[in-house]
């Protein structure tokens, strides 16, 4: 939406939005916080069930590779949380970006149900695991009958 609206993907371009489109600017950070993997959001939840299930390999380089990856979301935090705050925050860069408009309530409603899957992901990520794994089960059983 904000790309829709600047025709710009360069961070230093941008800045201020928030002023100018907060159901927008908002909805960025939200994407950006998952992205992240703050807890209680989805991305937090893939996370984990990667970190985990590699942890959970027996062998030293599954561990330091995990390990690794683990480090590595501080990196993802500096980079994420850098760049929402140079297009979000701060006084607006540009001039021509104080007539844009905010979101209108088709994109509204779009990002609402973004955002609530994000969020229902976070929190209750079993239901969805319970909703797949019956699908998943026969896949498996068929790719170990393929390995044999």
């Amino acid at each position: 939406m904000i790309y829709d609206r600047t025709h710009s993907r360069q961070v230093a371009e941008l800045g201020g939005l928030l002023k100018v489109m907060p159901f927008i600017s908002t909805v960025f950070v939200i994407a950006g916080l998952c992205s992240l993997g703050l807890p209680g959001l989805s991305g937090f939840v893939a996370e984990m069930t990667v970190f985990m299930g590699a942890w959970e390999n027996a062998g030293q380089f599954y561990h330091i590779a995990t390990i690794v990856a683990c480090a590595s979301i501080v990196v993802t935090a500096v980079y994420i949380l850098r760049a929402t705050g140079q297009v979000i925050m701060g006084p607006l860069n540009n001039n021509k970006y104080s007539l844009l408009n905010d979101a209108g309530w088709n994109e509204k409603l779009a990002a609402g149900l973004l955002v609530a899957g994000i969020v229902t992901i976070g929190v209750a990520p079993f239901w969805l695991n319970d909703l797949l794994k019956p699908a998943t089960e026969i896949i498996f059983q068929k790719l170990a009958t393929i390995a044999k």
